[in-house]
This record gives C-alpha cells, sequence and structure tokens, in this order.
C-alpha cells in the first residue's frame, strides 16, 4: 500500500526544530487522529523519542514528524502547518478530507 501524501510546511519544520532543540533528545512531533472531539475525529499532537515499525517518517529541512498507519488514511493530502494567529499559536491541520471542523481547528468529521 503506497503511503498517503502527507506534507510539513516550512513555518512547522522551523517551529519543530525550535522545539526539539529546546528538549534535547527528544527526535520527533508525533500527529494522530483520535475519536472524539465536537466533530467526531480530533487531531493528538505529542513528542517521541523513537519512530515504531508503522509510522511514517515525514521530513522537512532537519524536523520530524511521525503518523501512525492509522491516522495516515485520516490525514491523507493533509498538510501540518504551525500558524501564529490573534487567538493564538499552535500547530494546524489544512485537511481536504474534512467536511466540517470545530471553531477550535482540533477536531473535525469526514
Amino acid at each position: 500500500m503506497p503511503q498517503p501524501n502527507i506534507t510539513m510546511s516550512e513555518s512547522a519544520a522551523v517551529k519543530i526544530n525550535a522545539i526539539m532543540a529546546k528538549q534535547g533528545k527528544t527526535q520527533f512531533l508525533r500527529v494522530a487522529v483520535n475519536g472524539g472531539g465536537c466533530s467526531g475525529f480530533q487531531y493528538a499532537f505529542d513528542f517521541a523519542d523513537t519512530a515504531n515499525e508503522d509510522d511514517m517518517v515525514i521530513e522537512r529541512d532537519g524536523a520530524k514528524i511521525l503518523v501512525d498507519e492509522i491516522s495516515q488514511e485520516f490525514l491523507k493530502d493533509s498538510e501540518i502547518d504551525y500558524v501564529n494567529e490573534l487567538i493564538g499559536a499552535a500547530f494546524k491541520i489544512h485537511n481536504p478530507n474534512a467536511t466540517a471542523s470545530c471553531g477550535c481547528g482540533t477536531s473535525f468529521s469526514i
């Protein structure tokens, strides 16, 4: 099965590299899709020291993101971004598969 096209923006790469430099040994940002949230699914962001065998590794400018096998299908053709908006700065997923999302942008439906 070919891996889905999931990309990382330049601003996400810059932020991940900055966080990893502060963390020391942590090497990856892990992005996952979990059931729940006000729209049915929600994005989860965490840090990981190692990759699992079924993880997809997305790299850009030295920054690395892990996506588990189940979450890959939900994130197909998505871009993982880092935005600094009036309401705050956060990682954000631009997901063309999401048919609806909540106001905070962390939960969605397909």
